[in-house]
């Protein structure tokens, strides 16, 4: 069994998802007491946010391309960053290491490949929403990208940062993003993409008739698989 190593903490209620994830994805596919070999770097979210929140995306990549770089040395065979966001500097990351990282958004789109959904509504911090890092990998794959109106576009962001990620569930919230997601919808949105490792906290399947991709059970899911087959992967 391959190593993962795990960045983690951002915010650490999502970082506890992965880790059961990956743990009973391992259980259920080798059984017996099998889990899973995990090597965890948690940061403190609040150094990463004022990052996020001054721009400046360069400190942010040195702190997370120095905890890639200490679970390689711990003995990771690759890297699962825990967080959708921060995927705006994994080339940054990569150029620290000389493991792979399993992008969230590849993996994302590979599943929406599957489903043969062509259109897809995506939610996540207004970073996410708004910047082409991660929305790319999606239209490489031959995705058409929807994300909400600019107001809507802070109502999701301000629950993520105010709400989500202080552990707050609030079904006036709740109400809000399905509002967003049935907008999207009639607008030609064959799926939603919960593109923040914390939305899943707050919106589940049964929730809404559209197909709904929980970036962090996509994303843990493979982490959990690599760590199983033969091969790593792809740099």
């Amino acid at each position: 069994m391959k190593t993962i190593g795990l960045i983690g903490g951002m915010s650490w209620e999502s970082t506890v998802t992965y880790y059961q994830i990956i743990n009973e994805t391992i259980k259920k596919e080798l059984g017996g007491l099998h889990s899973a070999k995990i090597l965890l770097y948690s940061v403190d979210f609040a150094e990463i946010e004022k990052c996020q929140a001054d721009g400046d995306w360069n400190k942010s990549g040195e702190i997370l391309g120095n905890a890639a770089k200490n679970l390689e040395k711990a003995g990771a065979d690759y890297i699962v960053i825990c967080t959708n966001t921060m995927h705006k500097v994994v080339p940054q990351i990569q150029k620290k290491i000389s493991i792979p990282i399993i992008h969230i958004a590849e993996a994302t789109a590979e599943k929406l490949k599957e489903n043969k959904i062509r259109k897809v509504a995506l939610l996540g911090t207004k970073y996410t929403m708004t910047q082409d890092f991660y929305k790319e990998k999606l239209i490489e794959a031959g995705i058409e990208v929807l994300i909400p109106c600019k107001n809507d576009i802070e109502i999701v962001n301000d629950v993520i940062y105010n709400e989500l990620c202080l552990g707050v569930i609030s079904e006036d919230s709740k109400k809000e993003y399905l509002r967003i997601i049935d907008e999207l919808s009639m607008k030609g949105a064959e799926g939603v993409i919960l593109g923040c490792t914390e939305i899943g906290l707050l919106i589940k399947q049964n929730d809404t008739i559209l197909p709904v991709f929980d970036t962090t059970q996509i994303h843990a899911y493979e982490a959990a698989i690599h760590a199983i087959s033969k091969k790593l992967p792809s740099m």
